[in-house]
């Protein structure tokens, strides 16, 4: 849920939760969420960024990417391309 743990902007995760519920409505394209107090994220969000938690399937394992020093700086060595847009 930390965001300065990531070296790159890009490589932060798409979505942070789960939130503990929507607050309010605050138009048509935004809400309040109640957040927990370790969130430092600003309460009121697009829409499009609240979807519903799914959990992880039974036996499916979160894998996170393993760093790698260069030049005493620790990063991310990337595999493969999947797709370019």
């Amino acid at each position: 849920m930390v965001f300065k743990e990531r070296l790159v902007k890009k490589l932060t995760k798409r979505y942070v939760g789960p939130y503990i519920m929507v607050e309010e409505v605050v138009s048509k394209n935004a809400v309040k969420l109640k957040l927990l107090a370790s969130m430092r994220i600003h309460p009121v969000i697009n829409v499009s960024k609240v979807v519903r938690y799914r959990e992880l399937i039974k036996g499916q394992k979160l894998k996170e990417p393993k760093l790698i020093e260069v030049n005493r700086v620790k990063k991310w060595k990337v595999e493969k391309i999947k797709k370019k847009e």
